[in-house]
């Protein structure tokens, strides 16, 4: 059973505390079921990574980056996706080492 999508976020946004990262929600979406976008910036180096939340064939919850680039590039990602989702997350960190903070599996990782 999965957690409702603003228990998930609120557990983000506390991780990230607990390890000094700041964590802020962007834009609020539906309480129940969300969708979930992270946008993990590295301060140190100035760059970011964007996390999207997918499910994989046996359904559970993993993460999978939809597109690389400059943080403009994923900018524009997420406007694009909240055109098309208006009940989606968008969750930004800003840590010293660009750490993401999920806990479910990370495509790639």
């Amino acid at each position: 059973m999965l957690l409702n999508s603003d228990l998930w976020v609120g557990a983000l946004i506390r991780r990230a505390g607990i390890e000094g990262a700041n964590a802020t929600v962007v834009r609020k979406g539906d309480a129940r079921a969300g969708s979930v976008i992270v946008k993990a910036y590295n301060t140190s180096e100035r760059t970011a990574r964007l996390f999207s939340e997918a499910f994989g064939q046996d359904g559970d919850r993993l993460w999978i980056e939809p597109v690389k680039g400059t943080e403009s590039e994923l900018d524009a990602y997420v406007e694009r996706q909240r055109g098309y989702d208006p009940d989606l997350w968008v969750v930004e960190i800003e840590d010293r080492q660009g750490r993401h903070f999920l806990t479910e599996r990370v495509e790639g990782e």
